[in-house]
């Protein structure tokens, strides 16, 4: 006889029970019981996400929409008020080199109440 008994110990109260009859079953056929379920429900669920995924993506389209030739220029021909000037990477670069960035001067910003100011 050998040392240790090949069948496991189940007391008589698990013995009668669906769960015991699983555990049992799925020791013999795995991929019956457990793996195929499984994939079923990655694939259903695949299904039924792909509708609710669409209707995010349309509700998204709805709130922004491409703005078509009309509108651009409505934009830009609004007036002095509401006109914005166009960019110039040139005139962008001449602003910044006019700045003197040699003559600055160190600004500490207020703390919050509580924050350490890292002051000793």
């Amino acid at each position: 006889m050998p040392t240790f008994p090949t069948k496991n110990f189940r007391p008589i109260t698990l013995q009668d029970h669906l769960a015991a009859a699983y555990r049992a079953r799925m020791a013999r056929h795995p991929f019956l019981l457990f793996g195929l379920p499984f994939m079923l429900t990655m694939l259903a669920g695949s299904f039924f996400l792909t509708p609710a995924t669409a209707l995010r993506y349309e509700r998204h389209d709805r709130k922004v929409k491409q703005m078509n030739r009309e509108e651009e220029l409505g934009f830009r021909e609004r007036g002095k008020e509401g006109a914005r000037k166009v960019w110039d990477i040139n005139e962008e670069y001449y602003r910044l080199a006019a700045k003197d960035l040699d003559d600055w001067e160190n600004k500490r910003v207020k703390r919050l109440k509580g924050e350490n100011d890292g002051i000793l």
